[in-house]
């Protein structure tokens, strides 16, 4: 009997497709649900790259996936943002793959901001108004940070990803991490007595408060007065790496540095050790090429100048003038010898000459030069008179002569 019962109990079963598909068409059929118009916050919201905007539409106490395709949101004259109220037509219906429901919206209304929009958007004037964001106040970030604290849950995805970013960029940085919720009404304490925590610690260089992504509600933590003021008064520079990189909180505008994401955190706080030995390696190349060129260049200079010394010094310029007279000397020695050696053969030819024609070269043929007592030459009988004295050269030497006849 047991058996029958069983087989008759399961003799209509539906495959989860069937199941899902009946579901579908009772949702898409009911006259209320198909056309449908409902208002709330709207809170995930998401600009899918096709074109597609998916959010979830909440109220105080419950909450409904919602999608808006293409086609629809073009219509539309704003963005649909986080927090933002609004009211929406459409659908209900079922995502047969996953079974989930949700609202197919193709119209959408603004009707105000949210609850929690507002009060982000009182308190970041309030802490704006007091200066809390202004670039002046904001601590500047190591390059070279040794020790890192974190702030995050020691379980969530954040760590890991931070964990994973550290070892491949530089594994010899030290994280030392402080356990801390980061979702719900104790987070933000426990995250503000990280900080101060953190800070008496010596050691560390830096500190990142992170936590992965999650709707308005998920990241309302991190928009608490007393922790944006914590992270302002920090002695230890600040990164947050909250969310994904269309969140902003509170805790992003005052702290130092705002990453996109936890691994983006890790990523601006951890220089590459990789991509600094290589710098280095680089820099070392740059030096000693600069300091070669330099020590030729100073070479060639001290070259340039020695030889000006040289050049200018007392003693190559007595070697200059040395060398100069000595050229001088030879010159003049030159000019001299070859001076006296046409002056010789002058005096030669003028003597030869000369010598043809002198009158005493007559006396070597026995003829005889008389001269008077005025030692005048005398050529004719009739310049002498008797007792005239005379003197007689002949070719040996001279005599003295006394005119006693005259014919």
């Amino acid at each position: 009997m047991l058996q029958l019962t069983l087989e008759s109990s399961f003799s209509n079963t539906l495959t989860v497709s069937e199941l899902n598909s009946y579901v579908k068409s009772t949702l898409e059929e009911d006259f209320l649900l198909k056309r449908a118009c409902i208002k709330g916050e709207i809170s995930n919201c998401t600009l899918h790259k096709s074109g597609h905007v998916y959010f979830t539409l909440k109220d105080e106490n419950s909450a409904i996936d919602c999608v808006m395709f293409k086609p629809y949101t073009k219509k539309l004259d704003f963005s649909p943002t986080e927090g933002m109220s609004v009211i929406i037509k459409g659908k209900v219906s079922l995502y047969t793959k996953t079974g989930k429901y949700q609202f197919y919206c193709n119209e959408m209304e603004k009707e105000g901001l949210g609850d929690l929009f507002i009060k982000f958007k009182k308190l970041k004037e309030k802490l704006e108004s007091e200066g809390l964001f202004n670039e002046e106040y904001k601590q500047k970030i190591p390059k070279y940070p040794k020790n890192i604290g974190i702030i995050t849950s020691p379980t969530g995805a954040a760590i890991r990803d931070i964990i994973k970013v550290t070892r491949n960029r530089n594994s010899s940085v030290n994280l030392i991490i402080y356990p801390a919720v980061v979702q719900g009404e104790s987070a933000a304490k426990t995250v503000i007595t990280g900080i101060s925590e953190l800070n008496k610690l010596e050691k560390i260089d830096l500190i990142i408060i992170a936590r992965g992504g999650g709707s308005m509600e998920d990241l309302w933590c991190f928009n608490n007065e007393s922790l944006a003021r914590a992270i302002f008064e920090s002695k230890k520079p600040v990164i947050t790496g909250i969310g994904h990189e269309i969140d902003f909180t509170i805790s992003d505008f005052v702290s130092d540095l705002r990453a996109a994401t936890p691994s983006n955190a890790a990523e601006l706080a951890i220089y590459n050790e990789y991509e600094l030995k290589s710098m280095i390696n680089n820099l070392e190349r740059m030096l000693k090429h600069k300091v070669k060129t330099e020590i030729s260049n100073r070479s060639y200079e001290l070259d340039i100048l020695y030889s000006k010394i040289e050049k200018n010094s007392p003693k190559s310029k007595i070697e200059k003038q040395k060398v100069h007279v000595d050229k001088i000397r030879a010159q003049m020695n030159h000019e001299i010898k070859n001076k006296i050696s046409y002056e010789l053969k002058r005096f030669e030819k003028s003597y030869s000459l000369l010598n043809a024609y002198n009158p005493l070269n007559v006396l070597n043929k026995g003829y005889s030069i008389i001269q008077n007592e005025n030692e005048k030459i005398i050529s004719s009988k009739s310049s002498l008179n008797l007792e005239n004295d005379v003197k007689i050269t002949l070719k040996d030497g001279t005599v003295d002569a006394h005119i006693t006849l005259k014919e």
